[in-house]
């Protein structure tokens, strides 16, 4: 990672950064928060998340965002780049007791501008779903925590699906729930259903259909969360063992597995045509994963603590059947280019699945990811095509310095990113399981030695966990409306993410767990070295195109819109950053409104004089014509300016 220069500059907050298609701009007016903008004390409470939603808004703002701070949660209008930010009057606002909101998802299938379906999970365990449009709350699942009593860490919908939802606690369950079926009201019984390496899916053993319809059993620790592929077809999930595991959803099967450097794994994206997965966390690292070759083939070092959020750019994903852009010219020609680029990025999937059947043809494929972390601070990475499809070793002509070692920015600070290498050629393919296609990508280099020496040793058993939820708890019934909860002794058996403890961390005290745990816990020093975590030398390093700190506490979100992107940190702010041309300069408007004075100026003169020559001409004829044509000709420039700056 380039150095930023002394210690006072890397501890600024930057408002805006560069990259090679122009600057990115933070919008202080179009800022989200809690109604009083007063920063959240964050200590001890659960991450702020963001969700969006499109609700096809005739008057052209169907956008919508929802976030939970603390205890509350809002719903608001979103307004982006076009307006600024009116906290005044949310749609919705929900403050709970006893539990706080930890995650939040919208179901966009059925969302419309009368009704939106949001599901919500809770730190107690709960999920609800409501509509914060009518403002109504439709269903609590979970209620009287039989199911899990673990903290929600991810729930998504199921896409294609109106009524199905995925739900991932801290217990290391996944369950699956359909919203037309009810939780019962004893605990479930389940009957395996499907076994494997470090995973177990059961179903719910019932007379009739209830929730949950499936629970699955995943790795050790905490579930910390997941993603479906773009197709619907597979799922990614993340744990705090430190294990990165691809399911096929339907069949229930396990497609390939992949291990964090050290410590556990926070956060999981899938590329925009489902062939690449990128994952961060613990180790401070970015790590990039073939779904096709089930191996790594690349990390991204440039963070400093742990990487809490990473997401791909499916609008700056480029593919091109010829020579790569070429980012010269004019300023004009290079914005005329990145608009032509931003047209096509809803063929983006569609062209990169075709990359696979032109082999003939000349191909450029450069993936954009973003990643945020608790060190406050957004890089931006480039995934470019010498490391997707290496035809040839990497050799020491093309090393640069290590990124860890790097002390000054290297030269050409622009350009599609830089690659950092060491003099090890590409990890070894073989051993890729379940590929799903032949890629020109599989034409790879001899492997290494020093992988195919170690033993790729398994993930665990496959024994299934024992369910931490079998018998009822007897406490008070919650209340519906505020998810209050009268027994609060098991709330927080523990804590989650403690820096000197993410190896080891288990969510679970019983002693029966802990026992089969340690039978099956997969030994960190035989997977390194091995396929499943190559060594540092042995894949190639990525360096950020930028690396910058924007927040005064630890961020956890990271979202790429069309015309901006969007993140936020734990004091509750939600900031958008513009893309590069998506707002009009405030420099510019300032000169059309002087030129307007001058204009006007001129104009009044000439008036005046006939003005003066009119008998019936009155004294103040002069001052109150200026006045009129001053404001007249300057009060849309003016609106303009101020609206730009965000003052209204």
């Amino acid at each position: 990672m380039a150095a930023e220069g002394g210690g006072k500059e890397m501890n600024e907050i930057k408002s805006q950064f560069s990259t090679r298609e122009g600057a990115y701009k933070l919008l202080t007016h179009s800022e989200y928060s809690r109604p009083n903008r007063v920063p959240f004390n964050s200590q001890g409470s659960n991450p702020v998340r963001v969700s969006f939603v499109n609700v096809n808004d005739q008057s052209g703002n169907g956008d919508r965002i929802c976030f939970n701070v603390g205890r509350e949660l809002y719903f608001y209008i979103y307004k982006g780049v076009r307006k600024a930010a009116d906290l005044s009057k949310p749609i919705d606002k929900r403050i709970y007791k006893g539990t706080q909101p930890t995650c939040h998802d919208f179901n966009h299938l059925t969302a419309t501008a009368e009704s939106v379906s949001l599901l919500v999970g809770f730190s107690a365990g709960q999920v609800q779903l409501i509509d914060p449009i009518k403002k109504e709350t439709s269903k609590l699942f979970n209620e009287e925590r039989l199911i899990d009593k673990s903290r929600v860490t991810c729930v998504k919908w199921v896409p294609g699906s109106e009524s199905l939802f995925l739900v991932a606690h801290s217990s290391g369950n996944m369950y699956l729930y359909n919203v037309e079926h009810t939780c019962g009201t004893t605990a479930p019984h389940y009957q395996l259903l499907k076994q494997g390496e470090s995973y177990a899916v059961h179903t719910c053993k019932s007379k009739s259909t209830r929730n949950p319809l499936l629970k699955w059993t995943v790795g050790e620790g905490a579930l910390n969360e997941f993603a479906f592929s773009p197709d619907g077809k597979f799922l990614a999930c993340v744990s705090q063992d430190g294990f990165l595991r691809v399911f096929n959803f339907d069949a229930v099967e396990l497609h390939g597995t992949m291990k964090s450097y050290f410590g556990g794994l926070l956060c999981v994206c899938w590329s925009p045509d489902g062939k690449y997965i990128v994952a961060g966390g613990e180790d401070d690292l970015v790590t990039v994963w073939s779904f096709v070759d089930c191996r790594v083939i690349a990390r991204g070092h440039g963070h400093k603590s742990w990487v809490s959020v990473v997401a791909f750019d499916h609008y700056t994903t480029s593919v091109e059947e010829s020579d790569p852009m070429e980012f010269s010219g004019s300023d004009e020609d290079f914005q005329d280019q990145i608009h032509f680029g931003r047209d096509r990025a809803n063929s983006t999937q569609s062209r990169l699945s075709k990359r696979n059947s032109t082999d003939s043809r000349p191909v450029s494929v450069t993936y954009r990811f973003g990643s945020v972390g608790q060190d406050t601070q957004l890089c931006l990475w480039d995934l470019t095509e010498d490391i997707l499809f290496p035809h040839l070793p990497l050799s020491r002509t093309r090393t640069h310095t290590n990124v860890m070692n790097a002390s000054c920015p290297p030269a050409g600070g622009s350009g599609s990113g830089t690659v950092i290498t060491t003099t090890a050629t590409n990890p070894s393919a073989n051993g890729s399981n379940n590929s799903a296609a032949n890629t020109p990508g599989n034409s790879l280099p001899a492997p290494l030695p020093r992988s195919n020496s170690l033993p790729h040793s398994a993930a665990g058993t496959g024994n299934s966990k024992s369910s931490a939820t079998d018998n009822p708890i007897a406490t008070g019934v919650s209340k519906f409306a505020t998810l209050s909860l009268h027994d609060r002794k098991d709330r927080h058996p523990d804590k989650d993410h403690k820096r000197n403890h993410s190896m080891g961390h288990i969510s679970s005290k019983s002693s029966d767990k802990l026992n089969l745990l340690t039978k099956t816990k997969t030994d960190p020093a035989k997977t390194l070295g091995t396929q499943l975590c190559p060594r540092m030398e042995d894949v190639p390093l990525l360096e950020p195109l930028i690396c910058k700190k924007i927040a005064h506490e630890r961020l956890t979100v990271l979202i790429f819109l069309e015309d901006c992107i969007v993140t936020a940190c734990q004091e509750g702010f939600i900031c958008t950053w513009a893309r590069p041309g998506k707002v009009v300069s405030s420099f510019r408007l300032f000169r059309l409104l002087l030129d307007d004075f001058l204009c006007i100026h001129r104009m009044s003169v000439t008036r005046f004089a006939l003005v003066a020559q009119t008998e019936n001409s009155s004294p103040l004829s002069y001052p109150v014509l200026l006045m009129q044509v001053l404001w007249s000709r300057s009060a849309v420039r003016l609106l303009c300016l101020t609206s730009a700056e965000g003052l209204i």
